[in-house]
């Protein structure tokens, strides 16, 4: 095993898969990420040494104390499916995503993953689109071969024949491509001018459509209710600023029936 990965456990794994997740468009391959760490109960299986790839910008002092210099965290963790015929998985989840070496990073990440037999790899990302906020997002899948592309067709994922999927969510499956294991990354829907947002609602589709793949069983209630409670926001939000514009942009009628009023009396002075 490369020197910058450090495995604390050695778990035997049955049919093992790897989800791979950085943080990218609306947080949405992390908030997947998360909530399947939270709620399936993974367990601590490694890291790889974040120092090669961060280079530490500052420090933090508290109470007039320095502290060490820290660095995002790139960790592994494992679930066991307690179905005799499911598969188990690794967990990569990345805090950041470097500014350089990301190739080396994606290598080293897969090279874990192989170690335990993966059959395939998942990374999660958001599709920009003209979908409106109040919409329901869908589940958009890519693949590394036109086989498994066409396996995914029974799942009614919406496929689209040309697309960039940028940064660490997109790049792992290329170097899935290059070493021989299949890939696939599940993406969900975001409004292009929602970008800067978390969208919960993106990554509730997308873990929807990884169960019904992996024929696993997750409690989707919490992430549910902050979907519902992240989409009332952004109307509320949306209602806020129409409201500024329309303020900005007109001139309420009583003003203008005012200024009337003060030219005719004007004009009777006159007289």
């Amino acid at each position: 095993m490369n020197k910058l990965v450090k495995i604390h456990a050695r778990p035997r794994l049955k049919s093992p898969v790897l989800l791979a997740a950085w943080p990218g468009i609306s947080n949405v391959a992390t908030i997947v990420a998360s909530y399947l760490e939270k709620k399936l109960g993974f367990k601590r299986l490694g890291e790889i040494q974040a120092s090669h790839f961060f280079d530490p910008i500052g420090v933090i002092v508290r109470d007039n104390v320095v502290e060490a210099p820290s660095f995002p965290q790139s960790r592994f963790c494992y679930w066991k499916n307690p179905h005799e015929d499911g598969s188990d998985i690794i967990l990569f989840i990345g805090e950041q995503q470097p500014a350089t070496n990301g190739y080396e990073l994606a290598n080293l990440v897969l090279e874990v993953g192989m170690r335990f037999s993966i059959k395939r790899v998942y990374t999660f990302a958001a599709a920009l689109t003209r979908i409106h906020h109040t919409e329901q997002p869908r589940a958009w899948a890519v693949a590394t071969s036109r086989e498994v592309a066409e396996d995914l067709g029974r799942y009614n994922l919406a496929q689209k024949r040309n697309l960039q999927i940028a940064g660490l969510n997109g790049l792992m499956l290329g170097v899935a491509k290059e070493r021989g294991i299949e890939g696939v990354c599940l993406l969900g829907e975001v409004p292009m001018y929602a970008t800067k947002i978390q969208n919960p609602m993106a990554a509730l589709a997308i873990i929807k459509t990884l169960a019904e793949i992996l024929d696993i069983k997750i409690d989707l209630s919490e992430l549910t209710q902050l979907a519902n409670e992240t989409r009332e926001g952004m109307k509320r939000a949306a209602a806020e600023a129409m409201g500024e514009y329309i303020d900005y942009f007109t001139e309420p009628i009583w003003e203008q029936d005012e200024g009337d009023d003060d030219e005719e009396e004007d004009e009777d002075e006159e007289d």
